[in-house]
């Protein structure tokens, strides 16, 4: 079994680490709410390479039920990689920070180059694909580096991310409906976030584009981390 986030290649288990710097802890709901949407997939038909994805606002629990969905795949014998939304900001998270606090309108979709995750996301289903070099971010050192991946390697491609409902290379799109305002104790705890007012702000300002995305979304995750199939979910399933 080979569940790969970023570049660390290990089952995962109650600590995993996605973004080089970043954390992950999931918890019982995390777990609940992964099962239910696995429970309904029941793992690919031989020869199909399905592609997810989770997104929700900050702290939503997007990493969470993406490592516990790739932990249920995992032991039924098909292995994931984990595209994360954050390797593909144009920008490392300090410096984008910093252009943030200079023009606030910098906040939105386009600071991510999703055109490059969407196209990475269309070469994983190519069985002749032998390699995708994506972008790989380095939090702590506020820089972006490269990884090689082996499409073939996995049977599952999940990306996770505020955006990546947007994507179109999926199958199903999977949507945490969770407010910065409910994530506001997960974010502390994973302590990757200042909270105060101007992060709060550009919450604010995610929320409002994220929010349009919902209607597009095949699972929606309640606050209670309890899971709905959408009528476009049911046709796909």
């Amino acid at each position: 079994m080979l569940i790969h986030f970023g570049c660390c290649k290990q089952l995962l288990q109650v600590y995993t680490t996605t973004m080089i710097g970043d954390r992950v802890l999931p918890k019982p709901h995390h777990t609940k709410a992964a099962r239910e949407i696995f429970k309904i997939l029941q793992g690919p038909a031989p020869g199909e390479r399905p592609i997810l994805t989770i997104a929700g606002e900050s702290g939503g629990g997007k990493s969470e039920i993406a490592s516990e969905l790739s932990r249920f795949y995992g032991d039924a014998g098909c292995d994931v990689f984990v595209f994360q939304q954050d390797d593909y900001f144009y920008y490392p998270p300090k410096t984008n920070d910093g252009i943030r606090k200079k023009d606030i309108n910098h906040v939105g979709t386009g600071e991510v180059d999703l055109a490059l995750l969407d196209e990475h996301l269309k070469v994983f289903r190519r069985s002749s694909a032998t390699a995708i070099n994506k972008p790989l971010v380095i939090f702590e050192e506020d820089r972006i580096t490269e990884e090689s991946i082996a499409p073939n390697d996995y049977g599952v491609a999940i990306a996770e991310g505020t955006y990546t409902t947007l994507l179109q290379n999926v199958d199903y799109r999977v949507f945490i409906d969770r407010t910065y305002e409910d994530t506001r104790d997960d974010r502390i705890a994973r302590r990757r976030e200042r909270i105060d007012d101007f992060s709060e702000k550009i919450l604010r300002i995610e929320h409002e584009i994220i929010t349009a995305h919902k209607p597009l979304a095949d699972f929606i995750v309640s606050k209670e981390f309890t899971v709905t199939l959408t009528e476009g979910g049911k046709r796909r399933v």
